[in-house]
């Protein structure tokens, strides 16, 4: 099988190499799952714009990162669970409840009706349980949240899966496995 490697800021497009300069101003670093989405520039740049979309929308950062921990826990991403585990840490999450949510559950009743429902979207290919879509409305959240949540699993989606085919090398600490933790 071919083997995909991280490209080098010469060997893409100028265009992906203006957004890797962005990236790296924004970040401090370039993240090699970003610099592989670079070798092409458009689905590098629509991501960039999808993601910078979601900024200050329904859910908090706090929220967001739970949603990305628990679609990439489903999808056995590691390189996503390494960079999200580390910022989940950075926004005010421990270590257990990193595991909790990675397992699909929070303490927290409003999060983890976002848990639950954010891993049974993702599980069941986009039709969750009806129970734990009517628990998310109950938390009280509206349709907005609901197809913001659908927008950042896609999102999520799309990461797990560039990873899981080209097994980029990780740039952030391992996340520990569930079976480990």
């Amino acid at each position: 099988m071919k083997t995909i490697k991280v490209p080098t800021r010469d060997e893409v497009k100028p265009e992906s190499q203006l957004l890797f300069d962005q990236v790296t101003k924004h970040l401090g670093m370039l993240p090699n799952l970003y610099a592989t989405m670079g070798y092409s520039p458009g689905t590098l740049k629509g991501y960039l714009q999808f993601e910078a979309a979601m900024v200050g929308g329904v859910f908090t950062v706090k929220e967001k990162e739970a949603i990305n921990l628990v679609v990439s826990e489903i999808n056995n991403c590691n390189y996503c669970l390494a960079a999200h585990t580390m910022i989940a840490k950075s926004k005010g999450y421990s270590h257990d409840e990193t595991i909790g949510i990675r397992k699909g559950y929070s303490a927290e009743n409003k999060l983890d009706a976002v848990v639950k429902l954010a891993k049974s979207i993702t599980e069941n290919r986009g039709e969750p349980d009806a129970q734990l879509l009517e628990a998310f409305f109950e938390a009280g959240y509206r349709e907005d949240a609901l197809v913001e949540l659908i927008g950042l699993i896609t999102a999520k989606i799309f990461t797990n899966y560039l990873y899981a085919i080209t097994g980029v090398p990780l740039d952030f600490p391992k996340a520990v496995s569930l079976e480990n933790a």
